[in-house]
C-alpha cells in the first residue's frame, strides 16, 4: 500500500500503484456485481449474495485508498490530478452505481420470482 502520508508528495510510480489499484479494485467489484445478477436471474440468491460480498469487499479495498487520498489531499491541491487519475476515479464512481443498481436488481428478481 502506498503511504499517503508523505503530505501528498507522490513520485510518478506511486500515483500509477494507486491508480492501478483504484482501476483494478473497481473492476473486480464490478465484475463481482455482474456476475451476482447473472446468478439472480438464474434464481441462484445465495451465489448472487456470495458474489456481491466479493464486490463489496473489492469496492471497499478500492474506496479506502480513495478516502486516504482525499484525506491525504484536504482540499489544498498536494496531490497532482491527471487525467488518469481522474479515469481512475470515473471508474470507482461508475462500479458504485452499478453495484447499487445490481442490489437493487436482485431484489426486484427476488419478489418476482418468489
Amino acid at each position: 500500500m502506498i503511504d499517503l502520508d508523505n503530505n501528498g508528495n507522490l513520485s510518478f510510480d506511486d500515483l500509477e500503484e494507486i491508480v492501478m489499484g483504484l482501476i483494478i479494485n473497481s473492476g473486480k467489484a464490478r465484475s463481482f456485481a455482474y456476475k451476482a445478477l447473472e446468478q439472480a436471474k438464474k434464481g441462484q440468491y445465495l451465489e448472487a449474495a456470495e458474489l456481491m460480498e466479493q464486490s463489496k469487499l473489492a469496492l471497499s479495498d478500492a474506496h479506502k485508498v480513495q478516502t486516504k487520498m482525499i484525506e491525504t489531499d484536504m482540499g489544498e491541491g498536494k496531490i497532482k490530478v491527471s487525467l488518469i487519475l481522474a479515469h481512475a476515479q470515473d471508474h470507482l464512481m461508475n462500479t458504485m452505481l452499478a453495484k447499487e443498481l445490481v442490489t437493487e436488481l436482485i431484489e426486484l428478481y427476488k419478489k418476482i420470482n418468489s
